[in-house]
């Protein structure tokens, strides 16, 4: 089963709070799942490490065969291509995660910059995660 998984992550401040989007849809474009998650205090390109690390470990979880990742954040999407390096510590450790779940999908991932126009359902997600860690509902 191949599963698309549209992610986003956004910080209020950066640092500031944080919080995550995550839309999986089946080939057919059916939602099967979406999650909206605060984080507290973290910055933007972590938070949109944390989306794609929780969409692949959904992934994992209903048993993909096959996984492509849309995300708005260019630089999340070069470095998990091996297009750029990754160089901020905290950023390794959590591109680390993500190459160990891309093993446990066998490798089958692909990641695939979009404009954020084409992310709303994500962003959204991750703007209502904010919202309501911060007590604005």
């Amino acid at each position: 089963m191949k599963l698309f998984i549209e992610t986003d992550g956004g910080a209020r401040g950066n640092p500031g709070p944080a919080g995550i989007g995550v839309v999986i849809c089946n080939e057919h474009g059916k939602i099967l799942e979406e999650h909206a998650k605060y984080l507290g205090r973290t910055t933007n390109n972590q938070a949109e490490y944390r989306a794609v690390i929780l969409g692949l470990q959904r992934a994992f979880d209903l048993g993909a065969s096959a996984v492509e990742v849309r995300a708005d954040s260019e630089l999340l999407v070069k470095q998990a291509n091996g297009e750029y390096k990754v160089k901020n510590l905290e950023l390794a450790k959590l591109f680390l995660e993500l190459k160990n779940l891309e093993a446990r999908l066998h490798g089958r991932v692909r990641y695939i910059h979009v404009r954020r126009e084409f992310n709303t359902r994500a962003d959204k997600l991750s703007n209502d995660a904010m919202d309501q860690g911060m007590g604005k509902h």
